[in-house]
Formats: C-alpha cells, sequence, structure tokens
C-alpha cells in the first residue's frame, strides 16, 4: 500500500502563488484520491509490492490507462511538492554554469519554461529536465504522463498545469502562476541535487516505496 506523502511545509507556506486553501484542496483532495485509486488497482492485482516506478513502466507496458494514470499522477504530485520550497533559494553553480550553456541565462530558461506551459493545451505537466552530459531541456506532457519516459533523461522540477493547481489563485491567468512559481517557489537545492546526479550517474529521487515491498 502506497501512503500519502506529507508535504514538505506548512498549508500556508507557498502562499500568496499557491493559498493554503489550494493547497490543502490539491494535496488532500486530488492527490490523496489517485493515491487511495491506486492502492485499489493495486490490492486487484496478484503478485509482490513493486515501487511506484516499477508500477508505471508495466502499466504503460501493458496499456493499463486506469493504472497507469493513477500511479503516474501519484508520481508527479509527489516530485511537484518537492519542487517547491518555502524558502527561496537559487541554483548552484553547477547548474548555474548548465543553465547559462542550455538557455544563456536564467531569464532565458524563464522564458522557456513558461513559454512551454503556456503553450501546452489542456491539462498536463511543464518539467525541466538533464540528461548524462548535463544538457537542459524544457518540456510538457499530457495529462498523467511524464519525463520518466524520457530515457536518458532526469526530472529537474515540475509545475503542474492542470487548472486544480492554480484556478482559486490565479483564475485562468496561467501565465501569471507560472511566472510567479518560477520567481518565487522553486526549490533550486532540489534541483540542484537531481542535476549532480544526472551528471554523476548517482540515484536521483525515486517514490517513497509501499508498506510491503517483496525482497
Amino acid at each position: 500500500m502506497f501512503a500519502l506523502p506529507s508535504l514538505p511545509y506548512p498549508d500556508t507556506a507557498l502562499a500568496p502563488v499557491i493559498s493554503a486553501e489550494t493547497l490543502k484542496f490539491h494535496h488532500g483532495k486530488h492527490h490523496a484520491g489517485y493515491v487511495r485509486t491506486l492502492n485499489t488497482l493495486l490490492e486487484a492485482k496478484p503478485g509482490p509490492a513493486h515501487s511506484l516506478e516499477e508500477v508505471i513502466a508495466a502499466a504503460a507496458a501493458a496499456h493499463e490507462a486506469k493504472l497507469f494514470n493513477n500511479a503516474a499522477q501519484c508520481w508527479n504530485h509527489s516530485f511537484f511538492w518537492l519542487s517547491m520550497s518555502e524558502r527561496r533559494t537559487a541554483p548552484d553553480a553547477a547548474l548555474s554554469a548548465q543553465i547559462a550553456r542550455s538557455f544563456g541565462d536564467l531569464a532565458g530558461l524563464r522564458a522557456a519554461f513558461i513559454a512551454e506551459g503556456v503553450g501546452h493545451f489542456g491539462s498536463g505537466w511543464v518539467w525541466l529536465t538533464a540528461d548524462a552530459n548535463g544538457a537542459l531541456a524544457v518540456s510538457s506532457t499530457h495529462d498523467a504522463h511524464n519525463a520518466l519516459a524520457d530515457a536518458g533523461r532526469t526530472p529537474l522540477i515540475v509545475c503542474d498545469l492542470w487548472e486544480h493547481a492554480y484556478y482559486l489563485d490565479h483564475q485562468n491567468d496561467r501565465a501569471g502562476f507560472l511566472a510567479a512559481w518560477f520567481d518565487g517557489l522553486i526549490d533550486w537545492t532540489f534541483a540542484g541535487a537531481q542535476f549532480q546526479a544526472a551528471v554523476s550517474g548517482g540515484s536521483p529521487w525515486r517514490h517513497p516505496l509501499p508498506s510491503v515491498v517483496a525482497a
């Protein structure tokens, strides 16, 4: 059984970009709902427990859409919470240098990230990823799909483009939400750790395991 991960900050920590009302609704209703449905689906499947990454890959390969959607949304939301910080942070030297190589400067990355998110039609996610050589890229995925499917790339940060992520606070102003999110909420310390894992062959973040995992 997978558990709903606790938020790494208080409900009020991300205001005014993300209000406590939105955060409680998003985490306590939407994310929790995906976790409940995922566990129900897994209970109906015989066999040992697996990591969430393995569940996502197996569901995609088997074209089990409902299982994939709920498993991937659990992963995406858990990663989204970690992509944000209640404290202002900045990219470290290694990540800053790669941002300059890939986008010119942080302003160039900001412009690319916001443009990708605004241009994405419908629900989904906008990602910053790195390959093993450190090259950075901004991309978006539809609905529950995530950057795990992009072989050879490691996600550094993600922002949720589903309307429930921002509508209470920003109405239909997705561009305004993305700008405020980029400027005020990104946890660049987390992104830097993900970047180091990508270029060093280390272990990037993985979702917490279910309560029972087969040996």
